[in-house]
C-alpha cells in the first residue's frame, strides 16, 4: 500500500526546450553577477533609456480637466442631492427602528441565528456611541451598491450578448480590480472635485466588476433545455433574455450583488479620505492619525460588523431556494414579509415616541472600553520590550534582509555576529551546486534551474538581480505555463515597468510582497489542513478569518505599529494578516470537497489517515489550493499600498507620492504597474491550477 495514490504533482510543468532555456538564463545571470566588473546597465536600467510616460500622462490629464472638468463637476453636484437625502433619512429614523428592521430582514432570510447576530452587531454601534457615523457609512453603501449593480448588470449583459464587447470589458475589469484604489483617486478628484460624491464614485468603480463577472457567468450557464423550451414556446429574443435567461441566472447574479456589497464596504475608509464625511471611515482615519489603538479598533469593528451582517444577509438571499411555482396570488400572501416589516417599523417608531432612549441613545449609557485596549498595548510594549525587539531584529536580519540584499551584503559581524568569509562563500556555493545537481538528476532540468535561481537570489538579493535576466525569465515562465499569449503579456508587463523607470520600486515591492505571500501561503495552507481535519480548528478559525477579511485594511496596521513601530517588518506582518485568509479558506475547502467515492476507495484499500491526507486528498485538492495561492497574491498586492503608510518603499509608496503631490502620471504609472503584476500573477497561477486539473482529470472550480 506504500505506493498507492495518485502521482506526485509537479509545481511547474515540464517544458523541454524551455527548461533548458531557463537554465541557460539562470547560468548567464550567475556569470554576470559573479564578475567583478559587471556593466552597470545590466543591474540598474539607465535613466537615459527611460520613456517619459509620466509627463505625457500629466499633459493628457490636464487637457481632460480643462475640457470636461465643468461637466463632471455638474454631475457631482447632481449626485450629491440623493446622497444627502439618504444620509439625512438614515439619521432621522430612530435607531430602534433601524435595528428592528435589520433584525427582521436577517430572520426572514436565514433564521434566528443571523437575526441574533445582526441585532447584536447593530446594537454594538449604538452602545459605543457611533450610531450616526455608522448610518452615514451605511448611506454611502446603500447608494453605491444599487448604482454598481445596475452598471454591472448592464455591462455583464452586454458582454454576454456581444463577444466584441466582452473582449473590451474583460481586460477593463481586470485593470479596475487590480489597480490600487488610491491610484485612480487622483483623476477622480481632478475631474469631480472634493466631497462625499467623489467617494461614492470611487466606490462604484471598485465595486461593480463582481456583478459584471457573475452576470456573464450566470447568463452563460443557463441550460440549453431551458432555452429550447422558451424558443419552442415562441419567445422573442427580448422575452428569452428577460423572462427566461435572467430569472434562471438570478442566483449567480445575486452572488455578484453579495460580492459588490462587500467591495463597497471595503472602500468606506478610502472614500472618506476624499469625501470628508463624518462617517466611520473618517473616524478610523482620525484615530489612526492619533495612534489610538483602542479607539481605532473599536471603530474598525463597526465596519467589520456591518460588512459581515450585510454579507450574511445578501448571501442567504442569493442561495435561498426559489419559491415553488403556483403559489397564492393573493396580495397578503405574496407580500407578507414586507407588511410585517412595515408593521414592526411603525410599532418601533410609536414606542420610540413614548420612550426617548429608543429614539436617541443617551450619551451617559455609552460604553467606551478603548482605554483598556490602549493600556493592554502599553503594558505589552513596556513589559515585553526585549522580546518584541528580539522578534523584530531576528526576522529582519535573518529573513527579510537576506532576501532583499542577499547573504553577500547581509552577513556581517553587526547583523549575524560573524564575517561571511571566503571559505563560507565557497561552502555555500558547493552546497547550492550539490542541491541543484541532485534536483536535476531526480526531478529534471526545470526544477534544477528553479533551485539555482533561488540560490542566486539568496546570495545576491532581489534588488540586485539583473533586469534583462528577470525579463527573459518572466517571459519563459509565462510561455511554459500559458503559452505564447501569456509569454507576450508577461514580456509587455515587465517591459512597461522597466522602460517607465519604476523597475527599482518594482523589485522592492516584489521582495516584500513575495516574502509575505510565501509565508502567508505556507502558514495558511498548514492551518487550512488542520481545519479540514479537525472541526474544532475550523470553528475557531472561521470568525478570525471573517474579521481579518472585513476589518478595514488601515486598522490592520495599528496593532503592528504599536508593537513594532514603523518599518518593513511591520509592513510584512500587516500584509500577511490580510493575505493569509484565502490560503486558509481555499486549503480547507479543497480538502473537504475531495470526492467522497475517492476517499472511500482509498480507505477500503487500507490507507491510514496520514496516507489519505498526503497521497490522496492533497494532490486532488491542489487545483483549489493553487486558486488560494492566486488570491493570496492578489490580497498581498492590494495591501502593498496600505503598507506603504508605515515606511516601506516601492510601487505603493509611488502611488502615495502621486496622490499627495497631485502628480497624476507618477501615481497612475505605479498603479498600472501593480495591476500588470497582479494580472500576470493571476494568469500564471490560474494556468498552474488548470494544468493540475488536467493532470488529475478534475472539473474546474467555480
Amino acid at each position: 500500500m506504500a505506493n498507492a495514490g495518485p502521482p506526485s504533482p509537479r509545481l511547474l510543468p515540464s517544458g523541454g526546450r524551455l527548461d533548458w532555456m531557463q537554465a541557460g538564463v539562470v547560468a548567464l545571470m550567475l556569470v554576470l553577477l559573479s564578475l567583478g566588473d559587471t556593466p552597470a546597465w545590466l543591474v540598474a536600467y539607465p535613466s537615459e533609456w527611460i520613456v517619459p510616460v509620466t509627463p505625457w500622462l500629466n499633459a493628457f490629464m490636464n487637457a481632460c480637466v480643462d475640457l470636461v472638468g465643468p461637466a463632471f463637476r455638474a454631475i457631482s453636484a447632481a449626485l450629491d442631492v440623493p446622497m444627502t437625502a439618504v444620509r439625512e433619512v438614515f439619521n432621522w429614523v430612530p435607531w430602534s427602528v433601524t435595528v428592528t428592521l435589520v433584525t427582521f430582514v436577517a430572520w426572514s432570510v436565514s433564521g434566528w441565528r443571523l437575526a441574533a447576530f445582526a441585532f447584536g452587531a447593530f446594537l454594538y454601534m449604538v452602545v459605543i456611541g457611533y450610531w450616526h457615523e455608522s448610518m452615514n457609512s451605511l448611506a454611502l453603501v446603500v447608494i453605491t451598491v444599487p448604482t454598481a449593480v445596475g452598471i454591472g448588470f448592464a455591462l455583464g449583459a452586454l458582454a454576454f450578448l456581444s463577444k466584441r464587447a466582452e473582449r473590451i470589458i474583460t481586460p477593463t475589469l481586470d485593470l479596475l480590480q487590480t489597480v490600487p484604489a488610491f491610484a485612480y483617486l487622483l483623476p477622480i478628484l481632478l475631474l469631480f472635485g472634493f466631497g462625499p460624491v467623489v467617494g461614492m464614485i470611487a466606490s462604484v468603480l471598485y465595486a461593480f466588476p463582481p456583478t459584471v463577472r457573475n452576470t456573464v457567468l450566470g447568463l452563460s450557464r443557463v441550460s440549453t433545455e431551458v432555452i429550447e423550451a422558451g424558443l419552442m414556446a415562441g419567445a422573442t429574443s427580448k422575452q428569452l433574455f428577460w423572462r427566461i435567461r435572467t430569472p434562471s441566472a438570478k442566483r449567480q447574479i445575486l452572488l455578484g450583488v453579495n460580492q459588490t456589497t462587500m467591495a463597497a464596504f471595503s472602500m468606506v475608509i478610502i472614500a472618506s479620505i476624499i469625501g470628508g464625511t463624518a462617517d466611520i471611515g473618517w473616524e478610523v482615519l482620525l484615530t489612526i492619525r492619533k495612534a489610538l489603538f483602542g479607539e481605532s479598533l473599536l471603530v474598525g469593528v463597526v465596519i467589520a460588523l456591518m460588512a459581515m451582517v450585510m454579507d450574511r444577509i445578501t448571501f442567504a438571499a442569493a442561495t435561498a431556494e426559489p419559491e415553488a411555482p403556483g403559489g397564492s396570488n393573493r396580495f397578503l400572501a405574496r407580500h407578507h414579509n414586507s407588511l410585517i416589516a412595515v408593521g414592526l417599523a411603525l410599532g418601533a417608531a410609536a414606542l420610540a415616541s413614548f420612550l426617548p432612549f429608543l429614539e436617541e441613545y443617551p450619551k451617559g449609557w455609552e460604553i467606551d472600553p478603548a482605554h483598556y485596549l490602549n493600556d493592554l498595548v502599553t503594558w505589552l510594549v513596556v513589559e515585553h520590550a526585549k522580546t518584541i525587539s528580539l522578534i523584530k531584529n531576528w526576522a529582519f536580519f535573518f529573513v527579510m534582509l537576506p532576501v532583499k540584499k542577499g547573504f553577500d551584503q547581509t552577513i556581517t559581524p553587526f547583523t549575524w555576529g560573524f564575517e561571511f568569509t571566503a571559505p563560507l562563500r565557497a561552502a555555500y556555493a558547493l552546497v547550492a551546486a550539490a542541491l541543484v545537481a541532485r534536483i536535476g538528476f531526480r526531478r529534471g532540468i526545470g526544477r534544477a534551474s528553479l533551485v539555482a535561481f533561488f540560490a542566486i537570489l539568496l546570495y545576491y538579493g532581489v534588488t540586485n538581480l539583473p533586469w534583462p535576466a528577470m525579463l527573459v525569465l518572466g517571459t519563459l515562465l509565462g510561455w511554459q505555463l500559458g503559452g505564447p499569449r501569456l509569454a507576450l503579456g508577461a514580456a509587455a508587463a515587465f517591459g512597461f515597468l522597466i522602460v517607465a523607470g519604476v523597475w527599482p520600486q518594482t523589485m522592492l515591492s516584489f521582495y516584500l510582497c513575495g516574502l509575505a505571500v510565501l509565508l502567508s501561503f505556507t502558514i495558511g495552507t498548514g492551518l487550512g489542513i488542520l481545519a479540514s481535519e479537525f472541526d474544532g480548528v475550523s470553528a475557531f478559525l472561521r470568525p478570525i478569518n471573517d474579521t481579518l477579511q472585513t476589518m478595514p485594511l488601515f486598522v490592520l496596521l495599528i496593532p503592528f505599529v504599536m508593537l513594532f513601530k514603523v518599518g518593513e517588518f511591520t509592513a510584512l506582518l500587516a500584509i500577511m494578516a490580510y493575505a493569509i485568509v484565502p490560503a486558509i479558506r481555499y486549503a480547507e475547502h479543497g480538502l473537504r470537497n475531495v470526492p467522497a467515492d475517492v476517499v472511500e476507495a482509498a480507505t477500503c484499500f487500507g490507507c491510514t489517515r496520514r496516507q489519505l491526507l498526503w497521497r490522496v486528498k492533497l494532490p486532488l485538492a491542489m487545483p483549489v489550493m493553487m486558486l488560494g495561492l492566486n488570491q493570496t497574491i492578489m490580497f498581498g498586492i492590494a495591501m502593498l499600498v496600505i503598507a506603504a503608510l508605515v515606511g516601506t518603499n516601492g510601487l505603493g509608496q509611488q502611488v502615495y507620492i502621486g496622490l499627495s503631490d497631485g502628480d497624476f502620471g507618477v501615481g497612475i504609472v505605479a498603479g498600472v504597474g501593480m495591476a500588470f503584476i497582479a494580472m500576470i500573477a493571476d494568469r500564471m497561477t490560474q494556468a498552474m491550477s488548470r494544468k493540475y486539473r488536467e493532470r488529475f482529470g478534475l472539473r474546474a472550480e467555480v
